[in-house]
C-alpha cells in the first residue's frame, strides 16, 4: 500500500490528498461568512480623504444585515469549495508524493526542515497555476456589493483570462505560507508521535501509523498556521486587493460610491497604494480577521484531516484490494 503495488496509483499520496481535501472542504464552509467579511474588510482602501466604509470587521457584518442581505455573506461559496477542494487535493498529494520522492532518492529516514520548505513550495506552486482562476473568482464574488454577486462564468467572463489569473505572481510568492505552517505542523506532529511511541514502550522509529488527537491537531494547526500568517500577510492583502471586484460599479448607493478608492492591479501599485494612503498600519490591517479566519480554517482542516486519514486509508486499502483480485479474474479468465 506504500507504493503504487504495480497499478500506477500512488495509493499514499492519494489518501493524504482525500483526506486534506475533505477538511478544507468542511472548514470552508463552516467559516466562509467571517471569510466574506474578512475579504471585503482587506480590500477596501482608505481615500485621499482619510475615510472608511468599514472602521472594523463586524461592520461588514452589520452591512449585509442593515441591507436584508445576510445570505449574501455566502456569496461565492460553491466556487470556494471548488477552489479548496481542488487546491487541497493537489497540495497534500503533491506534498505527500514528493516527501516519498525525496526519501527514496536521499536515503534519509525523515524529511529534514529545509527540504520540508521545498518539497511545500514546490507542491504549493503547482496548485497555485491550477486554481488561480478559481481563487481569483471567489474574491471578485465576495467583495462585491451584497446582493450583487455573479455566477462563476459570469464572473470569468467579466475580463479576459489573463485578469483571470490576477495575483498570480503574489499567489506563487505566498506558497511559502503553506510551506511555513505545514513544516511546523509536520515537525511539532512528529516529535509528539515519537513522544507517545515512547510512552507505550514503542520505538520512536516504528512506522505505525498513529494519529494526532482532535486537540492536539487543533492546536499545532492553530500555532503553525500564526507564525505563517504574520510574516507574509502584507502581500495576503495585496493580493486580495489586486482580486477583489470594482466595487464603485457595484454599490446602488451613491452615497457610498466617494468612500471606495480602486486598488491597482500589480503587486508595486499595491504596495505603494497602501503605503501612500495608510502608512505602515496599512500593511497590517485586518491582520486579526486574517489570523481569526485562517488559524480556525487550517486548524479544523489538519483536525478533520488527522481525524478521516484512518478512515481513508483502509477504504484505499480496501479499493486497490478490490481492483487487484478483480484484475486477477480478468487475467484468469481471458487465458
Amino acid at each position: 500500500m506504500a507504493g503504487d503495488g504495480g497499478s500506477g496509483v500512488d495509493w499514499e499520496s492519494l489518501a493524504e490528498a482525500t483526506s486534506g481535501a475533505i477538511g478544507a472542504l468542511v472548514s470552508t464552509t463552516v467559516l466562509y461568512p467571517l471569510d466574506t467579511c474578512k475579504t471585503k474588510f482587506q480590500a477596501e482602501l482608505q481615500t485621499h480623504q482619510g475615510t472608511h466604509k468599514y472602521r472594523n470587521l463586524s461592520d461588514v457584518f452589520w452591512e449585509a444585515i442593515r441591507k436584508r442581505q445576510l445570505l449574501s455573506l455566502y456569496q461565492g461559496l460553491n466556487t470556494k469549495n471548488i477552489q479548496s477542494f481542488i487546491s487541497s487535493f493537489f497540495y497534500f498529494y503533491g506534498y505527500s508524493y514528493f516527501k516519498r520522492l525525496y526519501l527514496e532518492k536521499s536515503g534519509a529516514k525523515s524529511v529534514g526542515t529545509t527540504a520540508n520548505l521545498l518539497v511545500a513550495a514546490a507542491a504549493g506552486a503547482c496548485t497555485v497555476i491550477v486554481t488561480q482562476p478559481l481563487d481569483t473568482a471567489a474574491s471578485r464574488m465576495q467583495t462585491s456589493a451584497f446582493g450583487k454577486s455573479k455566477g462563476l462564468r459570469e464572473t470569468l467572463a467579466e475580463g479576459t483570462w489573463m485578469e483571470a489569473f490576477d495575483g498570480l505572481g503574489i499567489s506563487i510568492i505566498l506558497t511559502c505560507n503553506p510551506s511555513i505552517q505545514y513544516t511546523v505542523f509536520d515537525q511539532l506532529k512528529q516529535r509528539i508521535i515519537q513522544r507517545q511511541r515512547r510512552k507505550n514502550g514503542g520505538s520512536a522509529d516504528d512506522n505505525s501509523r498513529v494519529a494526532l488527537s482532535a486537540f492536539s491537531a487543533f492546536l499545532l494547526g492553530a500555532v503553525s498556521k500564526s507564525i505563517a500568517t504574520v510574516l507574509t500577510y502584507p502581500l495576503i492583502r495585496c493580493k486580495v486587493m489586486i482580486q477583489a471586484a470594482d466595487l464603485d460599479e457595484d454599490e446602488d448607493d451613491e452615497s457610498e460610491r466617494p468612500s471606495k478608492s480602486r486598488a491597482p492591479k500589480t503587486m508595486l501599485g499595491a504596495l505603494h497604494a497602501i503605503w501612500s494612503k495608510e502608512g505602515i498600519p496599512g500593511f497590517f490591517k485586518g491582520l486579526h480577521a486574517q489570523i481569526l479566519k485562517t488559524v480556525l480554517s487550517s486548524a479544523l482542516l489538519l483536525m478533520i484531516k488527522e481525524k478521516i486519514s484512518k478512515f481513508t486509508w483502509v477504504s484505499l486499502l480496501a479499493l486497490h484490494r478490490y481492483l487487484f483480485v478483480s484484475q486477477k479474474r480478468i487475467k484468469s479468465a481471458e487465458l
